[in-house]
């Protein structure tokens, strides 16, 4: 399994700095959130920073995933404003455009997918209408998504309009299931609100994952926790995961944390290893076990 740590969660570090972090504490990857403080989406001089960030994992060895989750990367009074379901077209383009360019980002660091969410239903507005204008805001981001090679893994969130593993498969219906479309599966949210237990929705969500991140959780709480804070049972969920043959990373998610990161990035993986699958023995082609196991 592979395992990375989210910079959202990472915040008050520069980016070389968590980076470099991550890689000493032994992490596979990183989920890159695309925000001011790290690789500005909306900087004049994207480009160029890609290219020094595609580097700088390079030489370090981190795999990568783009996030979109910003709180206020587009708008300073607006928490995850505008969104995609928003009633003025100009500022649902503006949340579809910064998707775009996420995609791109993912394309020239080699991203394995490029996770967003739905956004919250705005008041006033009904399901059918939240529904189109999610369907048709995205429509621009999987063309995108085709041309680059990119997944796009869109993540149920609590709260919003698209919020479960049925919710995200209205979605994929509604779009006629198009080839890039996945699923971002967040573990905590699965305890917190889906109907079946955490180790059951990997299972379920399987065919569609293409991220996957990771937290401790309590039923009905949409509240991130450090491992062991909450109520996941995570040797069975990793074991399940392990199984679905799924080639992402894992990332860790506590966005609220970052006031402690390093902290708890150095102690989250130890906990993951610990409750992850042992890797099966390696063996030579007589079907022996090799002898570098």
């Amino acid at each position: 399994m592979r395992f990375g740590y989210g910079t959202n969660g990472l915040a008050d570090l520069r980016l070389d700095d968590a980076l470099a972090l991550l890689a000493d504490l032994g992490y596979d990857g990183v989920g890159l959130t695309l925000d001011h403080m790290h690789l500005d989406p909306l900087a004049d001089d994207l480009a160029a920073r890609t290219r020094r960030v595609a580097a700088r994992l390079d030489a370090l060895g981190l795999d990568v995933t783009v996030e979109t989750g910003a709180r206020y990367v587009l708008d300073p009074r607006r928490k995850h404003g505008p969104s995609l379901l928003d009633p003025d077209p100009e500022d649902r383009a503006r949340r579809t455009d910064l998707l775009v360019r996420a995609v791109g980002v993912a394309a020239d660091l080699g991203a394995h997918a490029v996770h967003c969410f739905s956004g919250v239903t705005p008041a006033g507005t009904d399901d059918d209408t939240a529904w189109k204008r999610l369907a048709e805001s995205l429509a621009p981001v999987l063309n995108a998504a085709a041309t680059a090679g990119v997944p796009l893994a869109v993540e149920p969130e609590p709260g919003h309009l698209l919020s479960s593993l049925a919710d995200f498969h209205t979605l994929r219906r509604t779009l006629g299931d198009p080839e890039l479309l996945g699923l971002t599966l967040d573990i905590g949210h699965c305890q917190c609100l889906e109907p079946l237990p955490p180790a059951d929705c990997v299972r379920a969500a399987a065919p569609w994952l293409r991220h996957v991140q990771i937290e401790d959780m309590r039923r009905g709480v949409h509240e991130h926790l450090p491992f062991g804070d909450g109520e996941i049972d995570f040797p069975p969920v990793l074991e399940a995961l392990a199984a679905t043959g799924y080639q992402g990373l894992t990332v860790v998610e506590l966005p609220r944390h970052s006031h402690a990161g390093p902290h708890h990035a150095e102690r989250s993986l130890p906990f993951l290893r610990r409750a992850a699958p042992a890797s099966p023995p390696r063996t030579n082609r007589s079907g022996e076990p090799s002898a570098t196991h």
